[in-house]
């Protein structure tokens, strides 16, 4: 009787058990993560991500970051929804985004599958914006100088002396325009270009890869017809640099390329500095990227392919400004070519020299206007010694270029 009793009461128990799992399962819902995971309407900043609603679902947990991320180390968002835009993305970067729905909270579902997606490139914005990172004309670390793919990178045959500094010039054209060829000189650029123009010293000439001190990017803006300017200073963790449209001196230390040691107080120009070579009859325009002076590496040609140029089939309708480093060259030419660069934005008609002098050094003027020979006696002596205010060039330098100075000296005494 005993026996018997326990094995019934056995029974009853595992009945009750088995009940009780059955129980369990009814009550706690399979959780599933989303399935049909897309991403739509890419942009440079942002993605519109979409699923199938999941069985069971109370919410999801979205959590991206760039691809290679670890979880638990992105940016996560709770919805309910079954999409959402990720806003606040890099440009040109590969992102990889994972989901699990929440069914309660005590169940989630597994993580999905890893999806990926790359934003756009992003568009260079044409605004004097408070830092220029803001304005997109790089891609990557800022300091590494890396053009975004929106601009067009360009080299000078002569540029400007400044200092000794190198620089890095920029174009970037509006989406879907064009420059118009017009002559050998400034093409026609569209409302919304960008052009800059980064200042910097190589830590070490003989050595590269001891890294650079970057100082300034000066920009230049065409807004409604008008060119607009503004400088950005580079800061000491060159990290970025910001909207300052005011003077001021810094000092630099860098070894030459012959291992001599070089100081340097290089001055940043103020916006009202910037007028005085870029004006023109009161009006601001562009002064380096001439098409002649462009003329060297297949670049006119590169214009064309890349479709930056319209108007223009066949570089070699672009005549090319020499070198005034090239001594295969005559002097002449090379003088006049130095002459154009350096000093015929002031010293020609509408410049800001125009009344003070009857120098007129534009690389297109016959000798015989330029007055070159009457001034010779002038020109030598002020290109000779650096004194604020008296020297030339007027702006921009706070030295002698010796080697410019050499030139010019020996073409004054060929006259």
């Amino acid at each position: 009787m005993t026996k018997r009793f326990l094995i019934l009461l056995f029974a009853i128990v595992i009945v009750a058990c088995s009940k009780d799992d059955d129980q369990t399962q009814q009550t706690t819902p399979i959780c599933n993560p989303p399935e049909n995971i897309t991403i739509n309407n890419i942009t440079s900043a942002n993605a519109e991500l979409q699923w199938d609603e999941s069985s069971n679902a109370n919410s999801y947990l979205i959590e991206y970051g760039i691809s290679g991320f670890s979880l638990g180390s992105g940016e996560t968002i709770i919805t309910s929804e079954t999409s959402i835009i990720l806003l606040g993305l890099e440009g040109n970067t590969t992102y990889e985004v994972y989901i699990t729905t929440i069914c309660s909270s005590s169940n989630e579902s597994m993580t999905s599958d890893p999806i990926s997606f790359t934003t756009t490139i992003a568009n260079v914005i044409a605004e004097f914006l408070p830092n220029l990172s803001d304005l997109n004309l790089y891609q990557g670390n800022l300091s590494n100088l890396t053009p975004s793919s929106k601009t067009f990178e360009y080299n000078l045959n002569t540029p400007l002396f400044t200092d000794y500094a190198h620089k890095q010039r920029l174009i970037a054209l509006p989406e879907g325009t064009t420059m118009t060829y017009v002559d050998d000189l400034l093409p026609e650029f569209p409302d919304n270009t960008v052009i800059s123009k980064t200042f910097f010293y190589y830590n070490n000439e003989q050595d590269e890869s001891q890294g650079k001190t970057i100082i300034e990017t000066r920009i230049l803006i065409k807004k409604n017809g008008i060119w607009e300017t503004g400088n950005y200073k580079w800061n000491e963790a060159q990290t970025d640099a910001t909207l300052d449209n005011t003077t001021s001196t810094t000092s630099i230390t860098y070894t030459d390329q012959s291992g001599a040691i070089q100081n340097v107080n290089y001055v940043i120009p103020s916006n009202n500095d910037c007028a005085t070579c870029h004006g023109n009859n009161t009006t601001i325009t562009p002064i380096g990227p001439k098409l002649r002076n462009l003329k060297r590496d297949n670049q006119i040609q590169a214009l064309i392919d890349e479709n930056f140029i319209s108007n223009l089939t066949d570089a070699s309708e672009v005549s090319a400004l020499p070198n005034w480093e090239n001594t295969s060259l005559s002097l002449e030419e090379r003088a006049r070519a130095y002459f154009d660069v350096n000093c015929a934005h002031c010293h020609s008609s509408g410049g800001s020299c125009e009344d003070q002098s009857l120098l007129r050094l534009r690389y297109e003027t016959r000798f015989n206007e330029t007055n070159i020979y009457e001034s010779s006696t002038a020109i030598a002596y002020r290109m000779s010694f650096y004194q604020d205010g008296l020297s030339m060039p007027f702006i921009g330098t706070t030295m002698v270029h010796d080697e410019g100075y050499a030139l010019i000296s020996d073409y004054i005494d060929s006259l």
